[in-house]
């Protein structure tokens, strides 16, 4: 509920307006549902283009330099980000801040117990092993939730221009999000996991950073140990499935309206459970 809550994306969004972080800044929030049946609020114009696909990079930024500004720009943009205070912008009270991990694994197995439409046994398995092996959680932070390119406005400068999407914002273990776009930054020729949606990889095009350069220039500007990275990266792989099998239950329901590739969201849910799957068994 709290994802479609406008108060809270108001607050955030103007709470994170306040630092060095670029967003859409916020101009106004109403909550009188006379006026337009439900709560909303109004945002401010940002100039740019949202890179979800990699056609969009080929054709708005096509050389390697642009894509390099780009990059750096994310992950600058990130690092900024989970070096705030939350109680510096009027963000202290937006969640707890311990026991991130704890709590996301709780959440998502029983949303994906609520949801599933088979047995997969990959994810009761990625499940025990995330468990098993979860981190302690070092310091808290601003956790975005969906952090990638496709989640944000890019300038003609080839920087961020504004984080867009901040409903599933919280406090609590920002190498959550680090694990999110280490998948998400694809590199030309790997596997598509994501085959369908808005979660493509647009990194794909080719010309940006790796992740092992994205990574260590992370932990440059932060200053953060990102050794065990892959157990984020099987975490995010893990809850990504669990949302999908979410979405793909909602359409063979009928509450989604049109029809949907049953096929393709299964081979997409299997993939990623798999994934997650081969990153557990490669530390157990």
């Amino acid at each position: 509920a709290s994802a479609h809550d406008m108060a809270r994306e108001h607050k955030i969004i103007s709470g994170v307006g306040r630092t060095a972080v670029p967003v859409a800044r916020a101009l106004g929030l109403c909550t009188d549902v006379a006026v337009n049946d439900a709560p909303f609020y109004v945002m401010d114009f940002v100039e740019g283009v949202v890179l979800d696909e990699a056609v969009k990079v080929e054709a708005h930024f096509p050389s390697t330099a642009q894509r390099l500004s780009i990059g750096d720009s994310v992950v600058e943009v990130m690092a900024a980000l989970h070096t705030v205070d939350p109680d510096t912008c009027g963000l202290g009270d937006l969640g707890r801040r311990d026991a991130y991990l704890a709590r996301q694994l709780k959440r998502w197995r029983t949303q994906w117990e609520s949801s599933k439409t088979r047995e997969l046994p990959a994810m009761e398995e990625v499940a025990d092993g995330l468990e098993a092996a979860m981190p302690d959680q070092v310091g808290s932070g601003i956790v975005h939730g969906d952090y990638r390119l496709g989640n944000m406005m890019v300038g003609r400068d080839a920087r961020v221009a504004a984080v867009l999407d901040w409903e599933l914002c919280t406090l609590g273990d920002v190498m959550a999000d680090v694990g999110y776009i280490m998948n998400n930054w694809a590199q030309p020729g790997e596997p598509n996991l994501i085959t369908r949606g808005a979660a493509e990889p647009p990194t794909e095009a080719g010309g940006f950073q790796t992740r092992e350069q994205f990574l260590e220039r992370y932990a440059e500007l932060t200053g953060r140990d990102v050794s065990n990275v892959d157990y984020y990266r099987a975490f995010q792989y893990w809850r990504l499935a669990a949302i999908v099998e979410g979405v793909m239950s909602r359409y063979m329901k009928g509450v989604m309206g049109a029809e949907a590739d049953i096929d393709t969201f299964r081979n997409q849910i299997d993939g990623l459970a798999q994934t997650a799957l081969d990153l557990v068994r490669s530390w157990g």
